[in-house]
């Protein structure tokens, strides 16, 4: 006797068990990626695209479920319908909202962008799923022939198991690495009314970017991220005593397919902390580069990584956690999280690096860019991505005051690199 198919559901990774427990009211972890394009995009054709992707990407066409122990993923009936974007960037997500699915299209004119729970996946698994849309879309409205190479897949083909793996089971070490991390500065700022976020974008020439990180011998992450820095501590500087002043130090996300053969599209990305202290003295920018070059160098190894894995997937793995209910773990995740998960960092900078297109692809775009939300307890973020020549840093903050913004462009316009402002207000 036929039945009606059960529906596939997938454990959470390990990086995306701590999201549903720390979701507030007012707050969860979405971010956005998106693409312009040459002309307007038409929204039938975009639906077609978000269908026909369904059985190729399994682990992005999901919605949030509670178990008795652990919060799960279980399969959609249909895909989501493609809206057009109606507000500002990373709108709050509802509780119904991810109970019918995680992800959201959007179009506005001639841009797409995608919006993920990072439940589904982190920034590099969602850029593939961005551009095979993107693929898809445009082999529908023209014809074109886009061979699934530079992160787009092959629509008729089948997800291969790897992609749907849970990778910090398979790369943890047999030993975890804790190393205790003291607590860094919070930028200050008067809250925006309701949930709105403002969103300042520098539009940079990648090679101008690159020809200043190479002159500071560093990458364009830690040449931005030693910049944020002399921002923040001129500003406490400005405003905190020197004997009360805290560690200024920046969340930079590392993706871990770069250190291990993974080829998960959901998430594998750890954070680390590189940072200074100013009671300990001044420091020049190169000074800055130099030494976040090395503390990077240092906390990016795959056997310091492994370890760190270890650290985070060995309490997933423990007996008695696993026969706690969900409601009992809940509260006691959320305190830990409280307690260090966003004391660490002042805030974050996430680069996505140098996206390839393939080459029938490149003419329909004009660039990419990428938005981190907020995080809960400190009001701004920074990320980045570059595509056809053009870096797009996004600097978004749930504060009215925008001058870390004002500093950090003005630094980059001061050390030789054009930028051009565009703001959602």
């Amino acid at each position: 006797m036929g039945g009606e198919r059960s529906k596939i559901w997938m454990p959470l990774d390990n990086a995306a068990l701590i999201f549903p427990a720390i979701r507030r009211k007012n707050w969860n972890n979405v971010f956005r990626e998106s693409v312009t394009l040459t002309e307007a995009v038409n929204p039938v054709l975009l639906q077609q695209a978000v269908n026909e992707l369904m059985p190729r990407f399994p682990s992005f066409y999901l919605r949030l479920r509670r178990g008795v122990f652990w919060y799960y993923l279980e399969e959609v009936e249909a895909p989501p319908l493609v809206q057009e974007d109606y507000a500002y960037p990373l709108t709050f997500m509802t509780r119904g909202e991810m109970g019918r699915c995680c992800l959201r299209v959007l179009y506005y004119r001639n841009r797409i962008a995608v919006e993920f729970f990072h439940v589904l996946s982190d920034g590099g698994g969602a850029m593939v799923y961005l551009k095979t849309l993107t693929a898809r879309y445009l082999a529908l409205r023209y014809g074109a022939q886009i061979p699934p190479t530079d992160g787009v897949m092959d629509v008729q083909g089948h997800p291969d198991p790897e992609e749907l793996e849970d990778s910090f089971q398979r790369y943890a070490a047999d030993h975890p690495a804790f190393c205790p991390e003291a607590e860094a500065y919070r930028l200050p700022g008067k809250r925006e009314l309701g949930r709105f976020t403002g969103l300042i974008t520098g539009v940079i020439p990648a090679e101008s970017l690159r020809a200043l990180a190479h002159r500071y011998g560093c990458t364009v992450t830690v040449l931005l991220s030693a910049v944020m820095v002399e921002c923040v501590l001129a500003m406490q500087e400005e405003q905190v005593p020197k004997k009360r002043q805290k560690p200024v130090k920046i969340t930079v996300p590392v993706d871990l397919r770069r250190l291990f053969p993974s080829r998960t599209l959901r998430n594998f990305v750890l954070t680390v902390n590189p940072g200074v202290d100013p009671r300990l003295g001044a420091y020049t920018l190169r000074e800055l580069c130099d030494t976040f070059t090395h503390q990077l160098a240092a906390e990016t190894t795959p056997q310091r990584m492994a370890g760190r894995i270890a650290e985070n997937v060995n309490p997933q793995r423990n007996g008695f956690m696993k026969a706690v209910p969900v409601i009992l773990k809940t509260p006691v995740m959320r305190a830990v999280y409280d307690r260090r998960g966003e004391k660490l960092g002042c805030l974050n900078v996430s680069n996505l690096g140098a996206q390839g297109l393939p080459a029938a692809m490149a003419p329909y775009v004009e660039r990419m860019e990428f938005i981190i939300g907020v995080q809960y307890s400190y009001p701004n973020n920074c990320s980045l991505v570059t595509c056809q020549g053009v870096t797009c840093i996004n600097m978004i903050r749930s504060t009215r005051s925008t001058e870390l913004e004002r500093r950090f462009f003005s630094r980059l316009v001061e050390l030789g690199v054009p930028v051009s402002i565009e703001t959602n207000e």
